[in-house]
């Protein structure tokens, strides 16, 4: 019988390991948000980490409250009828990683529960650390 990983939720399995991302550059962040007529965006609700590779990993919230992180390429933005719309686009300050870009990842570290999986992902870069992580259902990023 294989061994359940940590950081694997029941609902959306493990994700990527990655450990794949140390020694690659930050290239570009992509993220998305919720908008709902002239209101500030909200969020982001998900964000892509380009790196030197062209790998995309996005990271996000399951409606577990799980923290998802895989590899998987940018969608589009899409409209939620009177709900309003989710825009994606390169962060330009909106978010920790936007401090980091053109820097190389130098560790990652992971937080789990054994039972819901992952809860908090940090990435260390030379000059800091961005953490990322679910609360209530929200991706919440930070710098640390």
């Amino acid at each position: 019988m294989e061994s359940k990983r940590l950081n694997e939720c029941p609902s959306h399995g493990a994700g990527v390991r990655l450990d794949y991302l140390v020694g690659r550059r930050l290239e570009r962040v992509l993220a998305s948000w919720h908008r709902y007529g002239t209101q500030p965006r909200s969020g982001p609700l998900d964000v892509w980490l380009i790196d030197s590779e062209e790998a995309a990993t996005h990271v996000t919230t399951g409606s577990d409250w799980c923290l998802i992180v895989e590899t998987s390429v940018p969608f589009e933005g899409y409209e939620l009828a009177e709900s309003g719309r989710v825009e994606v686009a390169p962060v330009h300050g909106e978010t920790p990683f936007a401090d980091h870009l053109g820097e190389t990842v130098r560790a990652v570290r992971e937080e789990a529960d054994p039972d819901t999986g992952r809860l908090a992902l940090e990435i260390t870069f030379d000059s800091g650390r961005v953490r990322c992580e679910t609360w209530s259902g929200d991706l919440r990023l930070s710098s640390e």
